[in-house]
């Protein structure tokens, strides 16, 4: 599934990229619940050891992840179930905060392609317990 637009992305990434640069933090505005795909047109959705991560001074608010994702985890930070509002929380700490084994928060990177899979997450993360998954044969 494809994504169009009638707008500049380069326009807003500027936009958003402005008012982190003022000093002013976005709040999270699309928040991935449970593991997804990775369909965002600006490249702000970042690979952790367990789960996936929406950069909130990156996203842009196309909503393009939404509607493409396998298991419905990805909301809207409004539409957000109750049972999953730590989650928000959770997403802004994977970027503000220095996670195990790396020195330093990830801050704003620009753009998640290029470092790939990140293998940190946040203790909320770490702490879950990993599904049942049988063997592959």
């Amino acid at each position: 599934m494809g994504f169009s637009a009638p707008f500049r992305w380069d326009d807003l990434f500027a936009e958003y990229i402005g008012e982190k640069d003022g000093g002013r933090r976005r709040a999270v505005a699309y928040v991935i619940a449970e593991p997804c795909v990775d369909e965002c047109p600006v490249d702000c959705i970042y690979v952790g050891e367990r789960s996936l991560c929406i950069h909130p001074d990156e996203c842009v608010d196309c909503g393009a992840c939404e509607p493409v994702c396998p298991v419905e985890a990805i909301y809207y930070e409004d539409d957000l179930p109750d049972r999953w509002r730590i989650h928000a929380e959770d997403n802004a700490r994977f970027f503000s905060e220095t996670l195990p084994r790396r020195d330093a928060p990830l801050d704003t990177p620009a753009g998640a392609a290029k470092l790939g899979d990140l293998g940190v997450a946040t203790p909320l993360v770490a702490e879950q317990p990993r599904p049942d998954i049988p063997a592959q044969r």
